[in-house]
């Protein structure tokens, strides 16, 4: 019999500025996974992350483009894996995980989300208006996808080959998470949440985020993608609500037509017309490019059948 070929994995870690953890991180990963290629891409760091990563056996390698979603973009056209395990180069994220993850990956599921909400996140994150945002974002793409994911916005993940060579990497900062979630919901992939043990930055780790801003980004990010993927809710819901507005003006000046006689507020006449053909308009846009996300989603479906089918032969 022909031996089993042993899947190939590698670790993920973007890195910016992170002197103070990323040897204690390359070698947890190298301890929880002995036979796993580790890579740090270093996002133009004016410290010592790429020596300290060097010097642990790492393979270092330089992303200009400045920004989380653009080192993942780059990890993920440059290497190639059967399971990837992406983290945080900060020593928030334990290493002794991954070992399960990958398991779950080779047993099927597309992406394997870290799930820190549901052990220790808000008790070690130390920043309030995060707790509130990762809360806020659960709820908002929870219930529009009528999904019930914990996490949305964690940097553990783990993923199959197909998924990294399909997921278009479109975010450039820290809101790539959370488009990644958003990706793997529309088109059905196959997710699984592990409950991890988070732990805040240890002393000397300064945090990159910027909580109002990256928050905006975050929340632009959500606006964006349920406008691309959810067209018809989006568009047909402010189409019926403007529509309905223009429909109320009308019966006004109906009534006090059917009343006098006399129209005497043609401005109002004329600006609710419009409201209700705007708004005929916009459900209209809605169902057109309803139809097109859903052809977008048929195609995503092929592309990823190709590229299965082409990794197995």
């Amino acid at each position: 019999m022909p031996e089993e070929k042993i899947p190939s994995v590698a670790v993920l870690l973007p890195c910016y500025n992170e002197e103070v953890t990323i040897g204690k991180v390359v070698r947890d990963f190298k301890t929880s996974l002995p036979d796993a290629t580790i890579y740090v891409y270093d996002n133009n760091s004016t410290d010592r992350t790429a020596e300290i990563a060097t010097a642990e056996g790492a393979i270092v390698r330089k992303e200009p483009r400045q920004g989380k979603g653009n080192v993942i973009r780059a990890m993920f056209e440059d290497i190639d894996a059967d399971v990837y395990v992406m983290a945080d180069g900060d020593d928030t994220y334990p290493a002794d995980a991954a070992p399960a993850m990958v398991a779950k990956v080779l047993e099927g599921y597309d992406m394997v989300i870290g799930d820190r909400l549901s052990s220790t996140y808000f008790q070690e994150n130390k920043r309030p208006f995060h707790n509130f945002g990762n809360r806020l974002v659960r709820g908002s793409i929870n219930g529009l996808f009528g999904a019930h994911v914990t996490d949305i916005m964690t940097g553990y993940r783990a993923f199959n080959f197909t998924f990294v060579k399909t997921y278009p990497v479109l975010s450039r900062g820290f809101e790539v998470e959370t488009e990644m979630t958003i990706h793997s919901l529309n088109n059905n992939l196959r997710l699984y949440e592990m409950p991890i043990q988070y732990r805040d930055r240890p002393e000397g780790s300064v945090s990159k985020l910027d909580t109002v801003g990256d928050g905006i980004k975050v929340m632009s990010t959500i606006f964006r993608m349920i406008r691309e993927y959810k067209p018809l809710p989006f568009f047909g819901g402010l189409g019926l609500i403007i529509g309905i507005v223009g429909i109320v003006l009308c019966g006004t000046v109906t009534f006090e037509f059917a009343k006098t006689g006399v129209v005497t507020h043609f401005p109002t006449l004329i600006g609710a017309v419009m409201l209700v053909i705007a708004g005929l308009l916009l459900i209209i846009a809605g169902i057109i490019l309803d139809v097109m996300a859903k052809n977008d989603r048929k195609t995503f479906v092929i592309d990823t059948n190709k590229i299965a089918y082409n990794k197995r032969h």
